[in-house]
């Protein structure tokens, strides 16, 4: 009687819990603000992406969607955040391919890639950027390359373990040059050449185009197996015989493990919408970015891919994290 009574009891209780989860999913993303908690600081790629998706999502969902910084280790900080966050699609990561990087360049960075998350959306992807202050007297990637061999030199990146410094040194070991590595905050990194604090950087497009259109920076190269069409006439790296290049910084969306698939669906098609919009699509075509309609499988199926192969990058440059 007793076990009986306590499977009346977990029935009841179910059907008590079913309407209000269900009335949960139902009212996203109008109980409370949605928090799109960026993992780096204003003015990072990461951030403006975000930002130009805000207005946006609170047109076509009704909601009302902020963003939120949280920099720090790379992006741990935020991600970790997100993971322990409440499942019902209220507060959600905006990362960068650094997502896919950190659990190989950490001893702990604190999650699991493919276990603690689920996939909301790809967003746009950028090639990174090699540029330099104006007083370098280097006008093309050779040139650069060949002043670093005779002058010791420095180059900036969006940070430890980002696309951004794995492909400079990546270049490096083929070029059998010596550039030494000063990791910033990705906001801070173009910042670092158009004061003169390093001759170059290597960062992704958005921050560094206007930059370059207003002549404070000169673009040498990207790292993209093709030229970006905001900037044809900065030649890929490949051009110049590196023919292994092809390395973008790319941004996603993801909610914690358990977030009921109503809202995860719902979230991802506000997602594709807004960014396929006109007045977003337009922004993101002014700072070298472009983006693909995909959906949650699809995401997923393409970090299964991202994760391991960054890993072997990380492995191959012998990059660690403090």
């Amino acid at each position: 009687m007793s076990r009986i009574n306590r499977r009346s009891g977990l029935l009841a209780l179910a059907c008590l819990c079913a309407p209000h989860s269900f009335a949960q999913t139902a009212e996203w993303p109008k109980a409370k603000p949605v928090t799109l908690l960026v993992a780096f600081a204003p003015g990072s790629s990461t951030d403006i992406v975000a930002r130009a998706l805000t207005q946006k999502l609170n047109e076509l969902t009704g909601g009302n969607f902020i963003v939120e910084n949280k920099g720090g280790a790379g992006g741990n900080i935020a991600t970790t955040q997100v993971k322990r966050a409440a499942a019902d699609g209220y507060t959600v990561l905006v990362h960068s391919v650094a997502f896919a990087v950190n659990p190989s360049l950490y001893a702990d960075a604190g999650y699991d890639a493919m276990k603690d998350f689920a996939p909301l959306a790809l967003g746009p992807k950028t090639p990174n950027i090699i540029t330099v202050n104006p007083s370098v007297s280097a006008k093309t990637l050779p040139e650069l390359v060949e002043a670093a061999k005779k002058t010791p030199m420095s180059y900036a990146s969006s940070g430890i373990g980002t696309t951004t410094h794995l492909s400079m040194e990546r270049l490096k070991t083929a070029a059998k040059v010596d550039i030494a590595h000063v990791p910033y905050q990705p906001a801070a990194a173009i910042n670092a050449v158009l004061a003169g604090h390093t001759p170059m950087a290597s960062t992704s497009m958005p921050p560094a185009v206007p930059q370059i259109k207003a002549g404070k920076l000169r673009a040498l190269a990207v790292t993209s197996a093709t030229r970006s069409p905001l900037l044809p006439d900065v030649p890929s790296i490949t051009e110049f015989g590196y023919k292994e290049f092809d390395d973008y910084t790319w941004f996603c969306f993801m909610a914690p493990v358990g977030t009921p698939p109503a809202v995860v669906e719902r979230f991802n098609a506000a997602l594709n919408r807004a960014m396929e919009s006109p007045e977003v699509t337009e922004k993101f075509t002014q700072l070298g970015l472009a983006f693909t309609r995909n959906n949650p499988a699809e995401f997923a199926a393409f970090l299964r891919t991202e994760v391991p192969k960054w890993s072997a990058v990380v492995k191959s440059s012998g990059a660690q994290a403090n």
